[in-house]
């Protein structure tokens, strides 16, 4: 497989707010989570959130936490929750630990998620997908903690449920629409409601002409990064394994659509992310 290209210029303090670096694509490839966060550590990361997207995966991603966070520079927190991908297996014991998980460890675990409904591959019945993600909303809203928003091919849907929620402009709840890829409509409704957007690699595909007029029209102080690594790398890699590393890629790609420096735009998302999350 041939080298990555590593992003030209120094950055810093940038937050990868969605990377799955437990991942076992990683192991396939040899690379281990000390490689991932070295390599994140020297591309200017210095924050990493490791979503979870079932019970099994959220307590990997805080063992990662636990094991991981400081130690080459680079400072980690956690979610909670069950995907949609994973709504069929959701019960009683799973909610008990999403409770458990973010009134207990709150300080690491910084958001439920993630959360929501994925109608490309119903890989749970759709009516599963409602109940499950209706009921971790219930969740959020009782602890008042974000949400980490996944939502593929069911933006109707989800916004009709999260509405029952959250009252537009409400300060109290708040969330991101992770991998954001909605219509602007949906993006106003969206920010309406104080949901932050968070952009990763799909944005600098040349064709990805939706996500520039969104980007365009969505104010700064509520974009955030991320990469969903190992998933969808950003050009000039694409089809490589993806890692918190690449994230300068959506960054540039960021600061070019909105005209600003590469400094800002580190400093402004990063700030959004802190904001987010409730990270001081």
């Amino acid at each position: 497989m041939s080298e990555k290209l590593l992003f030209e210029g120094k950055l810093e303090g940038i937050f990868d707010t969605h990377a799955h670096i437990y991942d076992d694509k990683y192991e396939s490839q040899g690379l281990s989570a000390q490689d991932i966060l070295v390599n994140a550590r020297d591309a200017g990361i210095s924050r990493i959130l490791i979503p979870g997207d079932s019970v099994a995966s959220s307590q990997k991603a805080l063992e990662y936490v636990h094991e991981f966070s400081g130690k080459f520079g680079v400072e980690l927190y956690s979610s909670c929750g069950v995907h949609p991908h994973e709504a069929k297996d959701y019960d009683s014991n799973a909610s008990e630990y999403i409770i458990d998980c973010l009134s207990s460890v709150g300080d690491k675990v910084r958001a439920l998620g993630e959360i929501g409904l994925d109608y490309h591959y119903d890989l749970s019945p759709r009516d599963v997908q409602r109940e499950v993600f209706t009921k971790q909303l219930e969740i959020a809203r009782e602890l008042e903690v974000p949400i980490i928003l996944h939502e593929r091919e069911a933006t109707g849907d989800c916004l009709e449920i999260i509405k029952k929620f959250f009252s537009r402009g409400s300060s109290k709840i708040s969330g991101v629409c992770h991998c954001c890829s909605c219509s602007l409509e949906a993006t106003k409704d969206l920010l309406s409601m104080g949901f932050f957007l968070g952009f990763d690699g799909p944005i600098t595909y040349k064709n990805n002409k939706k996500s520039f007029e969104v980007i365009s029209y969505c104010p700064l102080d509520r974009i955030v990064v991320e990469t969903d690594s190992p998933y969808l790398t950003p050009e000039p890699n694409r089809g490589k394994i993806n890692e918190p590393s690449m994230v300068p890629f959506v960054v540039a790609t960021i600061a070019g659509i909105k005209n600003i420096s590469l400094e800002d735009t580190c400093k402004i998302t990063a700030s959004n992310g802190c904001t987010l999350f409730g990270i001081d």
